[in-house]
């Protein structure tokens, strides 16, 4: 692998454990202003010192992340369609490797949608940025996107990791599934799990504590952090299960309980 390629993946994913904490904030170039998120700097920035990366698109970086906050970026490069929109799964790359370089992005990511009715053009993008990326030493980071139609079990997942790994991807997000031992012990290149929807703080931790237990590199979360109530905490807690190896228990125990908390707001954090 090209020095360049190592070296930034580096910055994505601590050298010390080969473990990494990614901020996905990366929701709006399909869904627009996002319920927590309608703010992108506010929203950012209390958490950016928790974050081994952050990603996101050049317009956001541009206008929401201080340069001088040196935060390593992973860019999304993928998207031309949106929720109003025909489907999803048409995307395209829109964002050019210059201005990946011109952003010093440490990695590039894009949306493959295996099984769906864009697939071919998904994956011929993910080669095409393989080969741009390869020329100036960016990794690629492929998301294997999931439509609602899919079943997102080790079988399927373990399909589009492969393929992904197979056309050139430097790392893969996923979705944690039952078996997903059986995922990660297929794509011969690191695999970071993608937090999905909004879960109470809890599942989202046990999400986190399993799937790190069950070999994944790492976690690529968004909603869970920052639509939760205390996101700086959340994000810690988060981050202890993936460097520290922590429970989840000791990370509620660290995080959300040294502070004062009420009944009420504790039922809420293994509830809501």
């Amino acid at each position: 692998m090209d020095w360049g390629i190592k070296n930034r993946l580096s910055r994505i994913m601590n050298p010390q454990d080969r473990k990494g904490v990614m901020l996905a904030v990366d929701h709006g170039y399909f869904l627009g202003p996002t319920e927590r998120l309608e703010d992108p700097k506010k929203t950012i920035e209390p958490l950016l010192k928790y974050a081994d990366s952050l990603m996101l698109t050049r317009g956001i970086l541009r206008t929401c992340v201080d340069p001088e906050s040196n935060i390593p970026i992973v860019l999304r490069v993928s998207g031309g369609t949106s929720i109003l929109g025909e489907d999803l799964s048409k995307e395209t790359i829109t964002t050019s490797i210059e201005d990946a370089i011109r952003i010093n992005a440490s990695c590039m990511a894009l949306s493959i949608f295996v099984g769906s009715k864009y697939e071919h053009q998904t994956l011929n993008n993910l080669s095409k940025l393989v080969d741009e990326g390869e020329k100036y030493g960016i990794p690629v980071l492929a998301v294997t996107a999931v439509g609602k139609d899919m079943a997102r079990d080790a079988r399927y997942l373990a399909l589009s990791c492969r393929v992904a790994a197979e056309l050139g991807a430097h790392l893969v997000k996923t979705y944690y599934c039952e078996n997903f031992e059986k995922v990660v012990d297929a794509c011969p290149v690191p695999v970071i799990i993608a937090g999905g929807k909004k879960l109470p703080e809890k599942e989202a931790l046990s999400l986190t504590f399993n799937a790190i237990r069950d070999g994944a590199s790492g976690v690529d979360m968004g909603r869970n952090i920052w639509q939760s109530d205390r996101p700086v905490e959340m994000i810690q807690a988060v981050r202890s299960i993936v460097h520290d190896r922590l429970t989840v228990e000791q990370s509620i125990n660290s995080f959300f309980l040294t502070k004062s908390i009420t009944s009420n707001e504790l039922e809420t954090l293994n509830t809501r």
